[in-house]
């Protein structure tokens, strides 16, 4: 999905939200995408002051009888809105009022009271070695007014698709780079007065001191305006204390609720129907495993919005909570204050959820009250660290022994990784006589019908074409997705059944029942023209 789709998806949802809101306010709802930025103003009815301070704008007047037409917001003054009705009808004239959106009415305003300010150029991501962009965008970020340069750093950020800002403290001065696509990128190299305004903003709005000598987090939420509509953009606040100053990273998190969904993850109808059996089931332990960046918390959202219905009740216990979903019961838990998943989730079980995530699984504690938890009527989400499935029962059998409680509990782990997509300029090349043998190794012995669109006996490979528009070759990424469901082979490794309990056991037991590796769904990916053997030799 392309970033027009969803900005386009994230205006339905909000036109759908202003037109039940209409119902309720009992005003007729008017949807305005198919001329807002036609539809001639009305320049001579209202002041501009009042138009910002009321939030409502004039639609038109004319006809025989004076008929005079205004669109108002949910922000709307009522008191307002009844003065204006009884003024023009002791007047002898009509007058109407429609709710619309607060995306339609910021088009509107922006159309009645352009702004007037400087334009500066976008923020370009700079290729291996090409030191004149990044000189170029120095410049920009030292030009730009000093109250508006961090949020046009968050805005360009954004607008990249950037998920996190590094800013770094060198000896002489400040780097800024982005993560785009998993990659980090040179951006710019300002001097130290534009850093104390960064971090002067950071401490204002994310709660976090410039003063410290102890790493610290914060959080804040920023509205981007972009191409007819709006979006809220989460920040998590990283800093710590380095040799030259404070270092901080932000995390973007560009959160619409709507795209927490398990249809866009692109998952094959059989990992897809997979999932939905497990997590259709009462009670159970499901664990996403996988580094950080990996895309597990998105999942595992995407899970949750799935099993997000009336007539279940679900809690979630999280360090910090990343994205606010209608419905859903969420609650932090500050583990730099003292608090603790185990002990949160004890608390929470005696309000009787059917289906609890918690966020980390990081202690035997926590993992115990986890289990013991999805044993007694409760379906558990949660994330755990390790590189793949099996490693993931090594390191849970680790941390917690050989539990037989642990084998009847787990009943899914999937481990992921996100892989750069390459984009539609790509081209075929040549494969090597060493590369058709590691991919026939690799995929002896697995049925064909699981290597959909893949043919082996015709192996082609592809590369990144670098274009103006896509400057690395490459477009978004895709997730690359290891499922391991729980079998009874499975389930005698975790009560300690198998003398010789190892990762590279558990996974050829799983390959045997039908599991594909991480690698294996990555290799698949690039045969079939998605990324790169490169790509997924980096990320795999």
């Amino acid at each position: 999905m392309d970033e027009n789709e969803i900005q386009q998806k994230r205006r339905d949802n909000e036109e759908r939200a202003t037109a039940d809101r209409a119902r309720i306010l009992g005003f007729p709802y008017l949807d305005t995408r198919e001329f807002e930025n036609e539809i001639p103003l009305v320049p001579d009815l209202l002041e501009v002051p009042e138009m910002h301070r009321d939030f409502i704008i004039p639609l038109q007047k004319g006809g025989g009888e004076e008929h005079y037409q205004f669109m108002i917001t949910s922000q709307t003054p009522r008191s307002l809105i009844e003065h204006m009705r009884q003024e023009y009808t002791d007047e002898g004239e009509k007058v109407d009022f429609f709710l619309i959106s607060n995306s339609a009415y910021k088009v509107f305003i922006l159309r009645y009271d352009p702004p007037r300010e400087i334009k500066y150029d976008d923020i370009k991501i700079a290729g291996e070695g090409d030191s004149e962009t990044i000189e170029s965008v120095s410049k920009t970020l030292s030009i730009v007014s000093t109250e508006k340069v961090f949020d046009f750093l968050v805005d360009q950020a954004d607008k990249l698709g950037a998920s996190d800002i590094h800013i770094e403290n060198l000896r002489n001065e400040i780097r800024i780079r982005m993560r785009v696509d998993g990659i980090l990128h040179p951006v710019a190299n300002i001097d130290k007065d534009r850093y104390r305004i960064f971090m002067g903003e950071l401490s204002s709005r994310a709660n976090v001191s410039i003063a410290s000598n102890q790493p610290q987090s914060g959080h804040m939420q920023k509205e981007v305006f972009r191409d007819g509509s709006s979006h809220i953009l989460n920040i998590r606040v990283e800093t710590i204390p380095t040799m030259y100053g404070q270092d901080a990273v932000l995390r973007l998190f560009n959160f619409d609720e709507s795209l927490l969904n398990l249809d866009l993850l692109g998952l094959s109808e059989e990992e897809r129907d997979e999932i939905d059996q497990v997590i259709s089931h009462p009670r159970g332990l499901v664990l996403m495993v996988g580094p950080t960046g990996s895309g597990k918390s998105t999942t595992l959202y995407s899970m949750l919005n799935a099993l997000n219905t009336t007539d279940r009740k679900i809690i979630t216990l999280e360090d910090p909570i990343e994205y606010g979903i209608t419905g859903i019961s969420q609650i932090p838990i500050n583990t730099n204050a003292g608090g603790s998943f185990a002990e949160g989730l004890r608390s929470v079980l005696r309000l009787d959820p059917d289906v609890v995530m918690v966020g980390e699984i990081r202690d035997s504690d926590t993992a115990k009250t986890a289990i013991q938890a999805s044993i007694t009527g409760h379906l558990v989400l949660s994330s755990f660290h390790a590189n793949s499935t099996s490693a993931a029962f090594s390191r849970m059998i680790d941390l917690i022994g050989a539990n037989p409680i642990f084998s009847s509990s787990i009943r899914l782990v999937i481990a992921q990784r996100l892989v750069r997509k390459l984009a539609d300029s790509k081209r075929t090349r040549e494969v090597t006589e060493a590369e058709m043998r590691y991919i026939h190794e690799l995929f002896e012995g697995v049925p064909r019908e699981k290597m959909t669109g893949v043919d082996l006996d015709n192996i082609v490979l592809y590369e990144p074409v670098v274009t103006e528009q896509d400057p690395f070759g490459y477009n978004g990424r895709t997730v690359i997705m290891e499922q391991l469901v729980v079998s009874d082979d499975i389930q005698a490794f975790i009560r300690g059944e198998v003398a010789d309990i190892n990762t590279k056991a558990i996974e050829e037991t799983a390959k045997k029942n039908g599991m594909l590796t991480l690698e294996q769904k990555g290799v698949l990916a690039a045969l079939r023209g998605e990324t790169t053997l490169e790509e997924v030799s980096r990320v795999i």
